[in-house]
């Protein structure tokens, strides 16, 4: 993996299949996080954005823990910088980022890193793991979209209680309350992650950003709004902008199914 800081903290790894890895690689602080770290981490997820070559972003944390939060030991550096910066919010710069984002999650994911796994387009977690919130606890006001996101996916009752109450939220739970995807054995968590990926991978890449833009466009908007978003904005504009070689090639590839489907009757 190439480093993006001088300690490496933050590890990049771009596979030859489309799939980037990014890890938080603290393991000794639980992967909290420093300032550096999170400037280093928004300009990642940025750079991965850019490059034509990655296609899915897995990010995942080294050790025992996904991401503990902010360094509470550098809390001031933290709080106290510009934190309307987007280039150096790693949330901002994962909001952006056209690529789906599979998180996979180990450990503990905790306030800031229960706000990078919300961040995330899918989420994969270890048998376990546990999702918290100690804004309330610790007396640290909420940025970057927990206070919202959280109640639109898991109910507004629940999300009070999990951050109000700061107690922790189990990946079991979570899993049935609809914030993760899939429970798994720890020692599967990255396989099922790359499983994931490689499915993604395998689809019109185009239609890949185009479809992940406009789901998550669509969440910001009320059913009518985002209704319309869909097929008088973004599906007009697709259609009329599509050739005859695209509505060609479509035509191939259904041929193409059909004859393999055929094949194997």
């Amino acid at each position: 993996m190439d480093g993006q800081s001088p300690e490496k903290l933050i590890l990049v790894k771009r596979e030859s299949n489309g799939v980037a890895l990014v890890m938080i690689n603290r393991p000794g602080s639980l992967n909290s996080l420093t300032r550096p770290m999170m400037v280093d981490l928004a300009q990642a997820f940025k750079r991965l954005d850019r490059d034509e070559s990655v296609r899915v972003v897995i990010l995942t944390g080294s050790g025992r823990s996904f991401c503990s939060g902010v360094d509470l030991t550098s809390a001031e550096d933290v709080f106290k910088g510009d934190v309307k910066d987007p280039e150096s919010d790693p949330v901002v710069q994962m909001e952006l980022c056209r690529k789906p984002i599979i998180g996979a999650i180990r450990g503990f994911a905790v306030t800031a890193g229960f706000e990078i796994a919300l961040a995330c387009d899918i989420l994969v977690a270890a048998k376990g793991s546990k999702f918290m919130d100690t804004h309330a606890r610790f007396g640290i006001f909420p940025s970057w979209g927990l206070s919202q996101k959280l109640s639109q996916i898991i109910g507004a009752n629940k999300a009070r209680e999990v951050s109000l109450s700061a107690t922790p939220l189990t990946a079991e739970v979570a899993e049935r309350l609809g914030l993760v995807n899939h429970v798994i054995e720890e020692a599967e968590l990255l396989k099922k992650s790359r499983e994931i990926a490689d499915a993604i991978v395998k689809n019109n890449q185009d239609l890949v950003l185009r479809y992940k833009a406009v789901i998550n466009d669509g969440l910001k908007l009320d059913l009518g709004r985002a209704l319309s978003l869909e097929k008088v904005s973004r599906a007009h504009d697709y259609y009329n902008g599509m050739t005859k070689e695209q509505f060609r090639k479509m035509q191939e590839f259904i041929a193409g199914r059909s004859s393999k489907k055929q094949s194997k009757l």
